[in-house]
C-alpha cells in the first residue's frame, strides 16, 4: 500500500531535481492522447505537472493510461525530465515533465458538471454551490482560502505578539434581542427554553475585561436570521477584539498595526499609517454614505442654495440638490448612456436624474435653459467645472439623495477606470450618531449597539437632544467596504442603564434581558474599548472579488440554503417530540 505514497507535491519540482524519481498524487486535469505518447496534467492545491506515459516502455501501463479522464485520481511514479525546448513559461513546473515508470488509479470520477480548472467560473453559482466538493477543486477557490488561511494566520501573530489572550466564548448563549433577529436552539433538558446562537460575542467579552483579561481576542462564529445579499451571510466569521484601560486612539492604534501587518505581509504591499480619519457627518456630506471608496474623487458638491433660485421647477422645490463633477467625461456618454445612468440612480431610490454637458462657453443640457447665464457661471464655480465635464445632480429630501448619489458615484469611478482595482486604501470614520429613529417603533434605537459610550462632550446633550449625540465609535472602511466597527463602551452600570433608557427599554426588561451584564458591571467594570474585523470581507477584498461567499468554504445562497448538503431541512417526528415541539 505504501507504493503510491507521494514524494513531492504536483507544484514543487524543478530542473534541479532533474533524473529524480519521485511519486506524485492528484486529480487528472488534462488528458492528450497523441496516437502514441499519452500527456496527463497531474493536479493538486500546490500546482501541476505534465506526465508522459510512452508504450514503448511498458505498454500495458500505457493502455492504462488511456483510461484516465478528467479528475480521476492518481499516483504516477517516474523520472524528472527537462523539457527542453517543449517547457511551458506559463506554469512554475513548465520546465520539466514526469517520464512514467509507474502509474495506480486510486479512484475514478464520473464526467463532472462543470471543467475544474478554467480560471473563469465555469458554471452558474447554484450548480457551483450544488457541486462545492468539485467547486473547491479549482485552482481559484483553493488560492482565496489559502489566502484566508494566511490571513488568519497573521492576524493570530500580530495579537500573539501584543500580548493579547485567545479566549473561546459559548455558542449556544441566551437571546438578548437588540438587532438582528436571532438563531434560537431549543433545549431537550428544558422543555419552553430556548439557546442563542450568538449573533457576536460582545457582552461576553466585555464580561472578560471586568474580569481582568484586558486584552483579548478570538475567532469567532457569528449568527444572525436576516435578509441575505452579496456581503452578507447567515453565519461568517469575525475576528473580535477587546482592550481595557485604552481609550478610542489606543484601539485605534492596535487595529491600524494589524491592518498593516495583514496588508504588507499577506498582500505584499508597502503601506504606512496613520490612516486618515473622518468624521461621519464629513463622509456623509462629502460622499453620501459612511464607507466611501476614496480611491478616486467625485466628490459631493451642494448647490441646493443655487438650485432655488433657478426656474427648474424640480430643484426649486426639492429639499435638497446634490451634484457630481465627472471630470473630462464628455465624450464617453452618449445620451443613450445618460438615459442608462438615470435609470440606474432610479433603481437606487432617485426620482431621476439631470445632467449637463460643459462646453467652452455654455451648458448643454435639456434644463440648461432654466440657468441664466450668471447661474450657468456659478454652477461651473461651485463644482469647478470645466469644458468637457459631465454634471450630475440628484434632487429629493436630503436623506434620500444619498444612495443614489454613492451609487452613481461608485459606478462612475468604475466605469470610468477612475482608481487601480489592486489598490488598497484604508479609512477611519469615527464620530457616528449615538441613535437613529425608528419611525416603525417611534422611538431612538442604538445606530451602533446600545453598549457605546457618546463623547464626553455629548453627555449633556442626552438630557437635552438625544439625536445630536454623537458616540465613540468607529470604522475602518477599505476600499468602500465596512471591514472593521467597534466602539468604546460603557463601564458604568448607571450610564449604561442611561442609554438603556433612551431607547425605550424600562428597568424590568433591562433586568430580563441584561440583568447579568449590569450585575457584571457593578463589580469593578474597567473603562474598555474593541472592535470586531469581519474575516469574510477582508478575504473578499484583498482577494479582489465581488462576494463573501467566494471566500468561505462552504457559504448558503442568498435564500440561506446549503444546496450541496440539502440544509435547511425537515427532521423526524421523533425529534420534535423530544423537544416538545409540534
Amino acid at each position: 500500500m505504501a507504493s503510491w505514497k507521494r514524494t513531492h507535491t504536483c507544484g514543487e519540482l524543478r530542473l534541479e531535481h532533474a533524473d529524480s524519481t519521485v511519486t506524485l498524487n492528484g486529480w487528472v486535469q488534462n488528458y492528450r492522447d497523441h496516437g502514441g505518447l499519452v500527456f496527463i496534467d497531474l493536479r493538486d492545491r500546490y500546482g501541476k505537472t505534465q506526465i508522459v506515459f510512452d508504450p514503448k516502455f511498458d505498454p500495458t501501463m500505457h493502455e492504462l493510461a488511456r483510461s484516465l479522464r478528467a479528475e480521476h485520481v492518481v499516483s504516477a511514479t517516474g523520472i524528472v525530465s527537462d523539457r527542453g525546448e517543449a517547457r511551458n513559461p506559463k506554469i512554475p513546473t513548465g520546465d520539466i515533465e514526469i517520464k512514467a515508470r509507474g502509474l495506480i488509479i486510486l479512484n475514478r470520477s464520473e464526467v463532472p458538471p462543470f471543467e475544474i480548472g478554467t480560471e473563469e467560473e465555469p458554471a452558474s453559482e447554484d450548480i457551483r454551490l450544488r457541486y462545492r466538493f468539485l467547486d473547491l477543486r479549482r485552482p481559484k477557490m483553493q488560492r482565496i482560502l489559502m489566502l484566508r488561511h494566511q490571513i488568519v494566520t497573521a492576524m493570530r501573530e500580530y495579537l500573539n505578539s501584543e500580548g493579547f489572550l485567545e479566549i473561546e466564548t459559548p455558542i449556544l448563549s441566551r437571546s438578548t434581542p437588540e438587532g438582528a433577529r436571532d438563531f434560537l436552539v431549543p433545549s431537550r433538558m428544558h422543555p419552553g427554553s430556548w439557546y442563542a446562537l450568538p449573533q457576536s460575542p460582545q457582552l461576553l467579552k466585555q464580561i472578560l475585561m471586568v474580569a481582568g483579561y484586558d486584552k483579548y481576542y478570538q475567532l469567532a462564529r457569528c449568527f444572525r436570521d436576516e435578509d441575505l445579499r452579496a456581503n452578507r451571510q447567515p453565519e461568517f466569521s469575525q475576528l473580535d477584539l477587546e482592550m481595557a484601560f485604552v481609550d478610542m486612539d489606543g484601539v485605534l492604534s492596535v487595529v491600524e498595526g494589524m491592518t498593516l501587518h495583514l496588508a504588507n505581509k499577506v498582500m505584499g504591499k508597502n503601506l504606512v499609517g496613520p490612516f486618515p480619519r473622518l468624521d461621519y457627518d464629513d463622509a456623509m456630506e462629502r460622499y453620501g454614505v459612511d464607507k466611501p471608496d476614496t480611491r478616486f474623487g467625485l466628490e459631493l458638491v451642494d448647490i441646493t442654495k443655487l438650485a432655488h433660485e433657478t426656474e427648474f421647477s424640480v430643484f426649486k422645490s426639492a429639499g435638497c440638490v446634490r451634484g457630481i463633477n465627472a471630470k473630462g467625461a464628455a465624450e464617453k456618454f452618449s445620451r443613450k448612456d445618460l438615459d442608462q445612468l438615470t435609470a440606474f440612480v432610479q433603481e437606487q431610490g432617485a426620482k431621476g436624474l439631470a445632467w449637463m454637458k460643459v462646453e467652452a462657453d455654455k451648458l448643454q443640457s435639456p434644463i440648461a435653459k432654466f440657468f441664466s447665464d450668471a447661474q450657468q457661471a456659478e454652477l461651473r464655480n461651485q463644482l469647478q467645472a470645466e469644458a468637457g465635464d459631465v454634471l450630475f445632480f440628484v434632487a429629493d429630501a436630503r436623506e434620500k439623495t444619498h444612495a443614489p448619489l454613492n451609487a452613481l458615484r461608485n459606478k462612475l469611478g468604475e466605469d470610468l477606470k477612475l482608481y487601480d482595482p489592486a489598490e488598497l486604501r484604508f479609512l477611519w470614520v469615527i464620530k457616528f450618531p449615538m441613535f437613529e429613529w425608528d419611525e416603525t417603533e417611534r422611538r431612538f434605537i442604538a445606530m451602533h449597539h446600545p453598549f457605546t459610550a457618546p463623547l464626553e462632550e455629548d453627555w449633556p446633550l442626552l438630557e437635552t437632544d438625544p439625536a445630536a449625540a454623537r458616540a465613540q465609535a468607529y470604522d475602518l472602511v477599505l476600499n468602500g467596504e465596512e471591514l472593521v466597527s467597534g466602539s468604546i463602551r460603557l463601564h458604568q452600570h448607571e450610564k449604561q442603564m442611561k442609554i438603556f433608557e433612551l431607547i425605550g427599554m424600562n428597568k424590568e426588561e433591562q433586568e430580563k434581558r441584561f440583568g447579568f451584564f449590569l450585575e457584571a458591571l457593578r463589580y469593578g467594570a474597567p473603562p474598555h474599548g474593541g472592535m470586531a474585523i469581519g474575516i469574510d470581507r477582508c478575504v473578499m477584498e484583498f482577494a479582489g472579488v465581488d462576494s463573501i461567499r467566494e471566500t468561505m468554504a462552504f457559504p448558503k445562497t442568498q435564500r440561506g440554503q446549503d444546496l450541496m448538503m440539502g440544509s435547511p431541512a425537515e427532521v423526524e417526528p421523533k425529534q420534535l417530540r423530544e423537544l416538545g415541539l409540534r
